[in-house]
């Protein structure tokens, strides 16, 4: 899940310099839209419907929709820190308001799940390595998903912030030339991870709950380098777009695009399924969003009421899944219902969802990201918010990123782009 502070959005603000793009609103609309995905997926596993065919339906519908929106928040965390990016900024300072803006928040809820699984009479394994964000490191299911189940993707998203620095260094040294062929193997590098782990890790049983393997499904999902290769692919494409290379489809057609990949994820092996059958069409349809809201274009996600769902949707990103199963703990964990009062369950488990992620985000994950998040103040002042910057050369009205120079252009960024 990504989450992105104050600082990260006015750094954006002023280094697009356009208005409509500055803020890249449908970004934060659509994370609200992953997250709802995640929910989703994640209320299967309830059984809210007593009839078989809808809840064979339902769980066939949302099967691998908690798959695209974590893939979603990969692609989206690499490619917003880039766009984000200054060069007067220092990995300090950025880990800094990584750890403020992550952090607080994932401890507030692992305690409030550590005591409904006390509450309840249940264990709490591997309860360190999750207060710690470590515990993808290790091919055991029932660690990865321990406490507060959704926090095994910020335990990947840790490193990929403690990576950051010295990967965006590695990317702004990539030729603008080349970084569709960068695009184009980090693709291909995601593909091949199934293959790999099926070449290097021997394969136990298939989970009861899952057609795969425990070794297969932690290399492939949950294993922070196998992961890492969207947080990267994400970063190439924010350059793809500020350095004016971007000629990939529009967002109607990229939404299209994400469909037909669903729809693969579906039929294909299970294990490419979780993440290699819609990487290319998420990759497209973030860059263009943002294109879409660079070039001032009307978004169906970049509206104010999507926009405010998309800033409380880490809080409802970590809040959802104690809700669903605790609220069903609470009315009867084997209860269901009919189809009408199943789907009024969902909507409750959404709306109390909805009511808690609120003040999580208003008062306490907001002001702690702003008070503590900041840090000591850049000696070299930051551009204005709105300040113009020259376009690409052969893009007309397209920004050019200030960190954006790579190898073979003008030269090294400021403080190496970290």
């Amino acid at each position: 899940m990504v989450a992105v502070d104050a600082r990260d959005a006015n750094a954006a603000t002023a280094a697009a310099g356009r208005p409509g793009g500055a803020r890249l609103p449908s970004l934060t609309g659509m994370r609200f839209a992953a997250a709802l995905l995640v929910f989703l997926f994640h209320a299967t596993y309830e059984h809210v419907f007593s009839d078989p065919g809808a809840d064979a339906a339902f769980f066939r519908l949302f099967s691998k929709a908690g798959w695209v929106g974590v893939s979603f928040f990969f692609v989206l965390s690499g490619f917003l820190l880039t766009w984000s990016a200054r060069p007067d900024d220092t990995p300090r300072r950025f880990w800094r308001r990584r750890l403020w803006k992550i952090y607080p928040s994932h401890v507030l809820t692992f305690a409030v799940a550590a005591v409904l699984l006390a509450w309840t009479g249940q264990a709490l394994p591997g309860a360190v390595r999750n207060l710690l964000l470590v515990q993808t490191w290790v091919p055991d299911v029932d660690v990865i998903l321990s406490v507060n189940p959704v926090s095994w993707s910020l335990a990947c998203e840790a490193v990929f912030y403690l990576a950051f620095p010295l990967l965006l260094r590695l990317v702004l040294r990539i030729r603008p030339d080349r970084l569709w062929w960068w695009a184009g193997g980090l693709v291909a590098g995601v593909l091949c991870v199934p293959l790999l782990a099926s070449a290097v890790l021997p394969a136990g049983p298939e989970m009861w709950w899952l057609a795969v393997s425990e070794e297969h499904y932690w290399f492939v999902f949950a294993f922070p380098p196998a992961r890492a290769l969207e947080f990267v692919l994400g970063m190439v494409m924010a350059r793809i777009l500020w350095t004016g290379r971007w000629r990939g489809p529009g967002l109607p057609l990229a939404g299209l695009m994400l469909v037909a990949g669903y729809a693969a994820a579906l039929v294909v092996p299970f294990a490419y399924g979780m993440v290699a059958a819609t990487v290319v069409p998420l990759a497209c349809l973030v860059t263009a969003a943002a294109a879409a809201d660079v070039r001032g274009n009307v978004s169906p996600f970049g509206g104010r009421v999507m926009v405010r769902l998309g800033e409380i949707s880490f809080a409802f990103y970590l809040l959802h899944r104690l809700v669903q199963m605790y609220g069903h703990r609470v009315v009867g964990a084997e209860r269901s219902w009919g189809l009408v009062e199943g789907t009024g369950m969902l909507l409750l488990w959404l709306a109390v969802t909805l009511a808690l992620a609120w003040p999580l985000y208003v008062f306490f994950e907001r002001p702690l990201t702003r008070r503590m998040g900041t840090g000591p103040t850049p000696a070299a002042p930051a551009p204005a918010p709105g300040a113009p910057l020259p376009p690409a050369p052969g893009t007309p009205g397209m920004p050019d990123h200030p960190l954006a120079r790579g190898a073979g252009e003008s030269g090294p960024p400021r403080d190496g782009g970290s």
